[in-house]
């Protein structure tokens, strides 16, 4: 905003009206300060706290906007993602989208984002971290102890929201009320023997969920502790025999539409240095062409099914433990090699995929993403060449969260993830937003691949390009589907 000069007015009259609005916007300015601090308040008087020597849960404060903090990542220079369609439809989409969204956080287990303060001093020892149950079995909570002054008599108790607590293997001495139900209590006047059965408590979480939670209450005098417990069914290893060479690790895949001389190229340099290395291909064109020769999948698809039903439909046939994305233009070289992939990766088990460069472009990327409220959603903008840091032990590698398209792929982690099949005639970055969070992903110098001479394109740029409209829906997709306001590439 610009300065105004306003001319000096003798009036007194003015003079005080001028001093009054000023009181009044201060006035205006402390209320609506007070009403954050109050929102904030009963936040966290509904969360449980009950003094300052007990635990907190916090949760997120509903602050009002003009408390927010910084939205860099909502710029101007990028697009918003709301359709531009009649009030009456847009309401009914936004309807949706919350409730989608709130179905979301559900099955996401959004009710443990929160996070527990441990109090300056406590005679209460427990697992602070929380501990993890089978639903619907009977676990012992582990560390449970108290450690105080001598006392007549020393009394804990112990509450819990949806399952129920124990004492196991009670004797007929032990002051032990509330066995089998939400709230426990323990008394004695040995505090050897409140520890003996504290030892003992168990947990039994009486609703089958495969992911939720609850918390645990641990009181003694004013003393009182929240640690939670999280519920989860056990999952099966999912595991891939890697054999024992570079041909039993990993499948080459790739998309084609219209382009059979660049895929015959393609085909001939892979089999120079690999003669016996699978090759799923995933085929959309109009008059699909024969694609033989040893170890070759060709999948015909439906006509201009598009990029990424291509590459789901390529993905779904891996049988081995890592995949290498290629392009059909791409042609390996004498320095491509597999192996130099699948051993930083087997170096590294937490990653999920290694980008490389083609033809001396190693493009990778970042995103900056902010929840938003949850009325309009959050802000998405891409970085190019960001990088979080470099990936250990490798000085040519930097952790990042979106690459080329010449990546090793770790299979049962891209499926779960999967490809969008909406987006049909371009998509690249949108992969990588659907796994931010979900995939660990590097880039590497010295992984190379070569790229093909670009050929004139006729019919394929007719069906490869973007129309407008396309472009469009393609942004209104993001905004119910990834509950965006806001995006920037």
């Amino acid at each position: 905003m610009t300065e105004r000069s306003y001319p000096i007015m003798n009036c007194r009259r003015h003079h005080l009206l001028t001093v009054f609005l000023i009181l009044l916007c201060i006035a205006l300015s402390v209320c609506l300060l007070q009403l954050g601090a109050m929102d904030i308040m009963k936040t966290i008087m509904a969360s449980g706290y009950s003094g300052t020597s007990h635990h907190v849960i916090f949760v997120k404060p509903k602050i009002g906007a003009f408390l927010s903090t910084n939205r860099s990542s909502c710029s101007s220079e990028g697009m918003l993602t709301k359709p531009k369609i009649s009030e009456e439809l847009l309401k009914g989409i936004v309807q949706r989208r919350a409730e989608e969204y709130r179905q979301h956080q559900i099955r996401m287990g959004a009710n443990l984002d929160k996070f527990i303060i441990a109090p300056a001093n406590s005679p209460l020892q427990y697992p602070i971290t929380g501990f993890t149950v089978s639903p619907l079995k009977k676990s012992v909570i582990p560390g449970l102890a108290l450690q105080t002054q001598k006392r007549e008599v020393y009394k804990v108790s112990l509450s819990a929201k949806t399952g129920v607590l124990s004492v196991d293997s009670v004797t007929a001495g032990d002051q032990v009320d509330g066995q089998g139900q939400s709230n426990l209590t323990i008394s004695s006047s040995s505090l050897t023997h409140v520890n003996d059965l504290l030892s003992r408590v168990t947990y039994y979480s009486t609703i089958y969920h495969i992911k939720t939670s609850d918390f645990v209450h641990f009181i003694f005098e004013d003393h009182e502790v929240v640690f939670p417990i999280l519920i989860r069914r056990q999952t099966v290893p999912s595991l891939y025999d890697p054999g024992t060479d570079v041909n039993s690790q990993v499948t080459v895949l790739t998309k084609t539409f219209l382009r059979y001389k660049e895929l015959n190229v393609l085909i001939q340099s892979i089999r120079m240095y690999y003669p016996d290395i699978m090759i799923i291909i995933a085929d959309d064109s109009m008059k699909p062409e024969p694609v033989t020769g040893k170890n070759i999948e060709h999948y015909i698809m439906p006509p201009t099914r598009g990029w990424f039903a291509g590459r789901n439909l390529a993905v779904s046939q891996v049988t081995t433990k890592y995949f290498l994305w290629v392009d059909d233009d791409f042609q390996f070289l004498k320095g491509t090699r597999i192996e130099s992939f699948v051993e930083i990766m087997e170096a590294v088990p937490e990653l999920d995929i290694l980008g490389g460069d083609v033809s001396g472009n190693q493009y990778y990327f970042t995103f900056e993403y902010e929840e938003g409220d949850e009325e309009e959603g959050g802000c998405l903008t891409r970085i190019k060449k960001g990088f979080h840091q470099q990936l250990p032990n490798f000085p040519n590698c930097f952790l990042v969260d979106g690459v080329v398209n010449y990546f090793l792929g770790r299979t049962d982690a891209v499926r779960r993830v999967g490809f969008d099949p909406y987006l049909k005639r371009v998509g690249h970055s949108e992969f990588f937003m659907d796994g931010l969070g979900q995939l660990l992903i590097a880039s590497c110098k010295g992984l190379s691949i070569g790229h093909q001479r670009h050929r004139p394109r006729g019919k394929y740029a007719y069906f490869r390009t973007q129309k407008k409209s396309e472009g469009r829906n393609k942004v209104y997709h993001h905004f119910f589907k990834n509950y965006l306001k806001h995006v920037k590439f």
